[in-house]
């Protein structure tokens, strides 16, 4: 069962930081090419989002973030 739940986790993880790498990479083809793919202008869209969303926007990104950590 612990074996089970370390493959899941693992797996899970890996996906985690392949998603990060994509990020950053749309987020740098945007910067020099151009938004060809619309990273960055989602970006934008989800903090603004966020921003108006006021104390529960913070709360959102403090937990992401504390997500993120581990």
């Amino acid at each position: 069962m612990n074996n089970a739940i370390k493959i899941v986790t693992d797996a899970l993880s890996s996906l985690t930081d392949l998603a990060i790498h994509l990020l950053v990479a749309g987020v740098i083809i945007g910067i020099l090419f151009g938004d060809i793919f619309g990273v960055i202008g989602n970006i934008a869209s989800v903090m603004a989002s966020v921003g108006d969303n006021g104390l529960a926007g913070l709360i959102t990104i403090l937990i992401v973030a504390m997500w993120m950590k581990k």
